[in-house]
């Protein structure tokens, strides 16, 4: 051990006659730990409603979807599909049509996305087979007799939400209108047509649940005429954050007229406002850390004003400035390593643990944290990120060490005479 942290450390010890100092390092230290655990946990949290708000989107869009720039839609969509397969890193490919109609059902009426899908292929991509609630995803394939014998009809499967706001039931029919009017002898007629209700979903996400309806590809081309074509074709991936590439290499392959977008790019907005939050809320957090750094400065001059002989005495002794210098900003790094490491440890320890923790706070407390209604979520999402809890571990670090270094520059051009002048 070097005499400069020998020295360091025996400054940093607790004597009788600088207890006020002692305490004031005890408050640094707690000052870096609960900053560090405060960054810790809360970068987790905002982490985990990222990934949780992810894996929403993804269980009911695909990872990629391929779009014709003709009005039309996509022609020959099979073999479309069947190439996109051939792409490595894709799971599976299926043909889509989305449009945009009005579902009424008695006196409610409620403007909504219809996406017209094979149930089959559909079941292989997304989670929607997983959401479903009630009803199977079958059943689209499958047409329902009407009430009192009348003809067959079509299926289709609401969101929760949405079939609330119509207040309809299984086995119950909704007339969707479509805005394309027909011209007929007796004038503009808009479409319409009668659909069974054979389930319905929740995915999370309530402006999915509240405005989302899927109908069978079949029934969706000969509701909005659209013949032997589909809006595009829709793609999920092995991995996720290889979706861009995939895309490209899709866009490629395929050429004109065709259009390819992967799921980050048709949610940039939403993930690029969540990652800015992210960012501010590191930002305002590091505060708590620069506090605590601002206490460990006056810490350091309270131990430069007492130890004004000892520096004296060892400069008269041959320790060069440098020696000095090292000796008191050795002292800031390690309470900045001892306050950093009991932040680290005390986050690690929270995270995983903290949904016991905020139900403990509500069963006490008789408080709701995260009303269910509200933020649909049956826990409180978080997930540890290693690196970004590396970045805060050095953050914190290099602040204490550059906090510690005005006040052992100072120490360091205390001259001795100055030191002993009154000894």
């Amino acid at each position: 051990m070097s005499y400069e942290l020998f020295v360091s450390l025996r400054h940093l010890r607790t004597k009788r006659s600088s207890k006020f100092i002692s305490l004031n390092t005890w408050i640094s230290i707690g000052g870096v730990a609960l900053g560090v655990m405060a960054l810790i946990v809360v970068i987790a949290v905002m982490s985990g409603f990222g990934k949780d708000l992810r894996d929403k989107i993804l269980g009911t869009n695909s990872h990629v979807v391929v779009k014709s720039l003709n009005r039309s839609g996509v022609e020959n969509y099979e073999a479309v599909a069947e190439g996109i397969r051939q792409v490595g890193g894709v799971r599976t490919a299926a043909p889509f049509i989305m449009n945009q109609v009005m579902l009424v059902h008695e006196s409610n009426v409620s403007g909504i996305v219809v996406r017209g899908i094979d149930p089959e292929r559909e079941a292989g991509g997304s989670d929607l087979s997983r959401n479903l609630v009630a009803g199977d995803l079958g059943a689209l394939n499958a047409p329902r007799e009407g009430a009192g014998g009348s003809p067959a009809r079509p299926g289709i499967i609401l969101g929760k939400e949405l079939a609330m706001r119509l207040g309809v039931r299984l086995g119950n029919s909704v007339s969707m209108i479509s805005p394309a009017s027909r011209v007929t002898p007796v004038g503009l007629i808009p479409k319409m047509k009668l659909f069974t209700v054979v389930g319905f979903f929740q995915s999370g996400m309530f402006e999915y649940d509240a405005n989302l309806a899927f109908i069978s590809i079949p029934a969706a081309q000969k509701f909005f005429s659209m013949q032997d074509r589909v809006t595009g074709v829709e793609i999920w991936v092995d991995d996720i954050d290889q979706a861009g590439r995939i895309a490209a290499e899709i866009q490629e392959r395929l050429g004109f007229p065709y259009h390819t977008r992967d799921w980050m790019s048709m949610n940039r907005n939403l993930f690029n406002a969540l990652q800015l939050e992210k960012v501010v809320m590191f930002i305002i957090l590091i505060l708590i850390i620069l506090v605590a750094a601002f206490n460990i400065i006056s810490t350091l001059f309270m131990l430069v004003m007492e130890k004004t002989k000892e520096i004296a005495i060892l400069k008269a002794m041959g320790a060069s400035g440098g020696s000095i210098m090292k000796i008191f900003s050795l002292q800031g790094l390690i309470i900045g390593l001892v306050g950093t490491l009991l932040g680290a440890i005390g986050g690690f320890l929270i995270v995983p643990n903290l949904n016991e923790i905020v139900g403990f706070i509500e069963e006490n407390f008789g408080i709701t944290a995260f009303p269910k209604d509200i933020y649909y979520l049956d826990k409180l999402p978080s997930e540890i990120q290693y690196m970004d809890s590396l970045l805060i571990v050095l953050f914190s670090i290099l602040i204490c060490f550059v906090a510690s270094l005005y006040p052992a520059w100072r120490a360091a051009r205390l001259k001795p005479v100055d030191g002993l002048r009154y000894e």
